[in-house]
């Protein structure tokens, strides 16, 4: 399954939600190269960023966005992290659009309420479903990819059914029945290190294209136990028991890298979704670079990997070709996400330079809230 389009009403923080993750622009030959075409020159982007100032919601946005993915993975809602971006909301609605393998464009449409418990906290419910579907050969432009306007519910759902969990979407029958799967990667903390080295050489790759004194790294595994092998040069090797072990060696940013490197091999091979807040944390601003250029690169990506991340660094957006693979994120009563193809409309405009000077509005920190700044730490020093 790839992504089309979530939308969202009734989430407590945010004023809307509408995320695109196909190509609304025009896509020129040079375009398609950075791009996963589906079907019909219909383009899915390799990588979706979402830019703002501090506290504007960029987490927020990335945990609907799991959370959308995971309801859609049959996961029950209950047992997702990022269902807290729920609140105690009443009538939440989530929309999903997705295309399968089939060769069909759906929408789920997932109502759900919150009721708290006896011990305080938010016990999570799906009030009622529908799904539309209609053919990809159907749709006469892009402009009409995920519009459904005139096509009946294929399905409607008010989740009485005695042996479907209240928190689980009833697209559970359809993704058995037509083998639908995602496979969903989340990098939002990557404080669990367990598992980040792997028997192939990827990890040793990633190590030493992170910090070049590294000579030597890889696991060697006997009678069932993880031996970790690390050698920097002009060092005697040192054995580990266990991975956390690195943490005495290795920078956070190295082991970030490690990890990040490993998962990505894994997203490739599935055509999978790789979820990463504040992505620049802890790496080198080229190296998130090139992890950027791998996803849009087809030699790498062959199976329409995505990699959906947040950033505070407007450098990053002059990785990209394109406007409409960004999203400048706001926070001015209530959350907002608007593709910045709305409004910059020129792709050759530098989008860092347009970012700083704060052309695109609420892109840059109020001037009065740095004149209270300055004048509460000149209080405090005198």
């Amino acid at each position: 399954m790839k992504i089309l389009r979530i939308t969202a009403q009734g989430l407590p923080r945010f004023k809307e939600l509408d995320l695109c993750f196909y190509a609304t622009q025009r896509v020129n030959e040079e375009d398609q190269n950075h791009l996963y075409e589906i079907m019909n020159h219909y383009y899915l982007h390799s990588a979706s960023a979402f830019i703002g100032i501090n506290a504007s919601g960029k987490t927020s946005i990335l945990k609907a966005i799991d959370l959308a993915l995971h309801i859609l993975n049959n996961e029950p809602i209950n047992y997702v992290e990022s269902k807290s971006i729920l609140g105690g909301c009443k009538d939440a609605t989530l929309c999903t659009y997705f295309y399968d393998e089939h060769q069909y464009i759906y929408c789920l449409e997932t109502i759900i309420t919150a009721e708290k418990t006896k011990n305080g906290a938010y016990h999570y419910s799906i009030q009622s479903e529908k799904i539309w579907k209609k053919s990809i050969f159907s749709v006469k432009s892009k402009k009409y990819l995920t519009d459904f306007t005139g096509v009946d519910p294929a399905a409607i759902c008010d989740h009485d059914e005695p042996f479907l969990p209240d928190d689980v979407s009833f697209i559970i029958s359809y993704n058995k029945k037509l083998g639908n799967n995602l496979e969903i990667y989340s990098l939002s903390s990557f404080t669990n290190r367990n598992g980040i080295l792997s028997t192939d050489d990827v990890p040793f790759k990633a190590a030493t294209f992170l910090d070049a004194t590294i000579e030597q790294l890889y696991v060697e595994e006997i009678n069932g136990n993880r031996l970790i092998h690390l050698k920097f040069k002009d060092e005697e090797e040192r054995i580990l028991n266990h991975e956390r072990e690195l943490e005495q060696y290795l920078s956070s940013g190295t082991i970030k890298g490690i990890l990040t490197f490993s998962i990505v091999k894994e997203v490739f091979q599935s055509g999978g979704y790789l979820l990463m807040d504040d992505i620049e944390s802890h790496l080198n601003r080229e190296v998130v670079s090139i992890l950027m250029r791998f996803f849009m690169v087809h030699e790498f990506n062959k199976n329409g990997a995505t990699l959906i991340f947040t950033t505070h660094d407007p450098e990053l957006l002059d990785v990209y070709e394109r406007n409409d693979g960004i999203y400048i994120v706001r926070n001015r009563d209530g959350i907002t996400a608007e593709n910045l193809s709305k409004i910059l409309k020129r792709n050759d405009v530098k989008k860092s330079d347009a970012y700083r000077s704060d052309y695109l509005k609420g892109t840059a920190p109020t001037y009065e809230g740095l004149m209270r700044l300055k004048k509460g730490l000149a209080s405090s020093i005198s």
